[in-house]
């Protein structure tokens, strides 16, 4: 099983070490990144592997929009078979 996490804002170092450092602690693996910066503006999406996560998949999204939070982002995280139907025409 795997996931999407997006995340959305204004540049920072650390950005992609925070998101993976949740990731790692609840036993996400990573299996993509893409990242862009468009002047200040911060754009990344995620791939990660759920099979072997250690906590509810809700709870590893509620740790996500936490982060955002705290960080001032708007993180997302959806399960990919949600992601898959948004996006099937």
């Amino acid at each position: 099983m795997r996931a999407v996490i997006t995340v959305i804002g204004k540049d920072a170092v650390g950005i992609l070490a925070k998101v993976s450092a949740i990731c790692a602690e609840n036993n996400a693996n990573v299996i993509e990144v893409t990242q862009s910066v468009l002047q200040e503006l911060f754009a990344m999406v995620m791939l990660i592997d759920i099979t072997s996560l250690n906590i509810p998949f809700a709870e590893l999204s509620d740790r996500m929009t936490a982060l955002g939070e705290e960080q001032g982002l708007k993180i997302h995280t959806m399960h990919e078979d949600i992601f898959n139907t948004m996006h099937r025409i």
